[in-house]
């Protein structure tokens, strides 16, 4: 056994950001070093008060969250310590506390405070009363929730695909490596081994060969296997990698769970996106650790198919809700894009990786890329809301949530932010990397002696840069600086995205004292010199408004166009155009676009302006031809994808039409469209006259009404209309998810109208058809009414929705 644990003076340098390892552990590791995010000290505009905000704002409130939803009470009962019964809609929802655990010790690292502190202790003498004497820790089991026992099996390890035990596990290991190197204390750490010493007892070679049906117990225990020296750990991650996709006599769990193929044989992103992108950090630090190549070689060929075809412009990944998944190549939808907050960060975790495998600057493209949008956007600016899923387009139905039934991304997100100061800088020998450009300071911990690192910038506001560079002595370095990409001619590193135009002003650097030069190719800019106390590189980062376009094969955005500043994406937002309406806005490849600093919105962004078409259908016409619609100049606004969703709910659009092909036209008002409409429970009534028009039945693209999760009883929809129509005719389009989830066609409905206070049935109805993936037409004797319901009975057992309900 080599045990190594670290001394308390030695936390704070090898405490690293959530998606790094520790430098001082023996042997292999990564080639490339990330800077501990104990020695960057952001103090900029942007990122510093986020920073800062999850620490006095998101990790109480989450913790808090998890005391109201009996997370901690669930610890206290399996501990003995409390009597009553265990809580919660999951039996895994151990991981929310170790989660939020996690990110609160990367708080006390760089902030020390001892309420907090103790407020740790106590919720880790809690953990550790609720393990159970030999290390298994899991309080659902022990604390007899048999409610759950569909998702954790009659015994232990006997539902590995569903029960998360494992998954619990690796989330308690981080937490333990986490809190031990922040506080020096192993009253964590002694749980989590003990627990893994119960696992590596259980699973391997000869014994149980099973893997998690959850990736993240492979990142546990790398990391246990960093602090403790205890190769065991290693080897049993490894042996969970090695074990996927080998079937044997246990069932095959399929693509879901990346158990289709063995892991060295995967060459397509596939099945549940956080799983996936877990996995794959898994293997480059399985890679890294134990030097075999053959897990490089396979994320590699994983990384060019995500970045070249299943990548959202955002960084979002898992654009499917069915199953959280990723899709198929080139199936980005942009209102059902799915999008995982915790995904985002599953793949910044992963691209991090990358770049410590292979020392170069595309892989932190694409991490800026999430950094600044797809995963930003899960968090509300008040650090109390949240996003489960981000799609890049709404049609008025999307908000952020206080908490979730499922709730692994708020964790997620709390230990999240404070490691990201550990991705601006890295080294190898005798090279410093420059990575991510936010004022504030940086001690890198180089052979030969510290080097400080001093940078100048309002980034993303603004892209002039100066670093100043610090030896403790006079020294040889190679200091590498990211040029952007996006600062170039290439969003990402692969042709899914490019830019409308090519760059007018390129980038330029240089040693300051000396002329700047303009910089010829994306990576990174090198300078190899004896640096002083007070030598510096000055950098300029030209910031022009980019319009990106999409490749052809991307079929929901032919036609359209994406605005881009630096490295954030924008969208455009119902308050920022005249009446609220988004999705009917045409931005020509003519138009100008400004760009303007507007410190009293949205704490402080930069707005992009121009002028647009608004397009409506003219009625009694074709929407779709030129003579059928009606095109308004009409100027507008774009916001920071990041900071949506804060002004109320309506439309919101990233991709907007730059052809007149590709506009949707707003629809001429209807008497249905023009209607109020009241549920008698359900999600989403707003789809039912939101005049689009779905595929067919089981079309998840499109916006659809349900009444899930009641089956089997009788509900109605109604319109109050606008004013007494005389009506003789509905057309309903019947939801039907036959397969995927759990609506089906009604047994039977009927239609109502109203009589001053009295709903009477409608005379001389015609068929009142439930046929799948077309208009049902009910005609009837004409009726004066100024309302209309639909009573609907739902087959037994099974919930139903509607797609529209049209009324003429």
């Amino acid at each position: 056994m080599k045990s190594h644990f670290l001394p308390r003076t030695a936390a704070a340098v090898a405490l690293l950001a959530f998606a790094s390892g520790d430098p001082m552990a023996a042997g292999n590791d990564y080639p490339v070093q990330p800077v501990p995010f104990t020695d960057v000290h952001f103090a900029d505009a942007f990122w510093a008060p986020r920073l800062e905000t999850n620490r006095a704002v998101t990790i109480p409130y989450a913790f808090a969250q998890c005391e109201e939803n009996g997370r901690m009470a669930n610890f206290a009962l399996a501990g003995g310590l409390v009597e009553g019964e265990h809580r919660g809609e999951y039996p895994f929802d151990d991981t929310d506390p170790y989660k939020i655990l996690e990110g609160a010790s990367y708080s006390l690292a760089v902030h020390p405070d001892p309420a907090l502190d103790a407020f740790l202790d106590d919720l880790i003498a809690k953990i550790a009363a609720a393990q159970e004497e030999d290390g298994y820790l899991y309080t659902a089991r022990t604390n007899g929730a048999e409610r759950l026992r569909r998702w954790m099996g009659p015994e232990r390890w006997s539902n590995l695909a569903r029960s998360h035990e494992l998954y619990d596990a690796g989330h308690l290991y981080e937490a333990a490596v986490a809190h031990h190197l922040a506080t020096g204390k192993r009253s964590l750490l002694d749980v989590a081994i003990k627990n893994a010493d119960l696992v590596d007892a259980t699973f391997g070679p000869g014994k149980r060969e099973e893997p998690p049906g959850h990736q993240v117990i492979e990142i546990g225990l790398a990391k246990l296997y960093r602090v403790t020296g205890e190769e065991k750990y290693l080897r049993l991650a490894k042996f969970f990698l090695a074990v996927r996709g080998r079937h044997g006599d246990r069932p095959q769990w399929g693509t879901y769970t990346q158990d289709h193929l063995p892991v060295l044989e995967q060459t397509e992103a596939v099945g549940h996106a956080v799983r996936a992108s877990y996995m794959y950090a898994e293997m480059a630090d399985v890679a890294a650790l134990t030097g075999d190549e053959s897990y490089v070689r396979a994320i590699d060929r994983l990384w060019e198919d995500v970045v070249g075809r299943k990548m959202h412009l955002t960084g979002g990944i898992g654009s499917r809700g069915d199953g959280e998944a990723f899709g198929d190549s080139y199936e980005l939808p942009n209102l059902t894009a799915y999008d995982e907050t915790c995904a985002a960060i599953g793949n910044a975790l992963w691209n991090h990786r990358l770049f410590l495998l292979h020392g170069e600057a595309k892989y932190i493209d694409v991490l800026e890329r999430i950094l600044y949008n797809g995963a930003l956007a899960g968090v509300s600016l008040a650090g109390d809301r949240f996003f489960y899923d981000n799609p890049l387009e709404s049609r008025g139905d999307h908000e952020r949530s206080p908490w979730f039934g499922c709730a692994c991304c708020p964790g997620n997100v709390a230990r999240f932010i404070p490691s990201i100061p550990g991705y601006a800088y890295a080294h190898a020998g005798d090279v410093l990397y420059v990575n991510l450009f936010v004022a504030g300071e940086a001690t890198v911990r180089m052979a030969g002696g510290d080097v400080r690192v001093v940078q100048a910038t309002d980034y993303p506001g603004d892209g002039k840069v100066e670093l100043t560079i610090e030896p403790a002595a006079e020294r040889e370095l190679e200091i590498r600086v990211r040029i952007p990409s996006w600062a170039l001619n290439d969003p990402v590193p692969s042709d899914l995205y490019r830019f409308l135009l090519p760059a007018g002003e390129m980038p330029r650097i240089g040693v300051r004292g000396e002329p700047l030069q303009a910089v010829g190719k994306a990576g990174y800019s090198s300078f190899r010199r004896t640096w002083r106390k007070g030598d510096g590189i000055d950098l300029e980062l030209p910031m022009p408004v980019r319009r990106v376009v999409c490749h052809a094969a991307v079929a929901e955005n032919r036609g359209r166009v994406a605005l881009q500043r630096g490295p954030l994406v924008y969208c455009v937002e119902w308050p920022d155009v005249p009446g609220g309406h988004v999705l009917d806005l045409q931005v020509a490849d003519h138009v100008a676009i400004a760009a303007e600093r507007r410190p009293e919105v949205l704490g402080g962004v930069t707005v992009l302006t121009g002028e647009g078409t608004a397009w409506q259908a003219v009625a009694g016409k074709a929407a779709g031809g030129s003579s059928g619609a009606a095109g308004t100049l009409t100027p507008f606004a774009a916001i920071p994808y990041y900071a949506w969703a804060h002004r109320g709910k309506g439309e919101m659009a990233v991709w907007l039409a730059r052809e007149r092909a590709a506009v949707r036209p707003r629809p001429a008002p209807t008497i249905a469209s023009s209607a109020r409409v009241t549920v008698s429970g359900g999600a989403n009534p707003a789809a039912l006259h939101d005049q689009l028009e779905a595929k067919s039945s089981i079309d998840h693209s499109n916006p659809f009404f349900h009444w899930w999760p009641r089956k089997g009883t009788l509900e109605w929809v109604q319109y109050d209309l606008a004013r007494r129509e005389t009506v003789s005719r509905v057309e309903i389009y019947w939801f039907d998810d036959t397969g995927r989830g759990e609506c089906r066609l009604p047994a039977s409905w009927r239609l109502l109208w109203r009589d001053g206070s009295e709903w009477k049935p409608v005379a001389g109805a015609s068929e009142y058809g439930t046929a799948p993936d077309r208009c049902n037409v009910t005609t009837f004797d004409p009726v004066a009414t100024d309302g209309l319901r639909i009573e609907v009975q739902l087959p037994a057992g099974w919930s139903a929705g509607i797609h529209e309900w049209k009324v003429e």
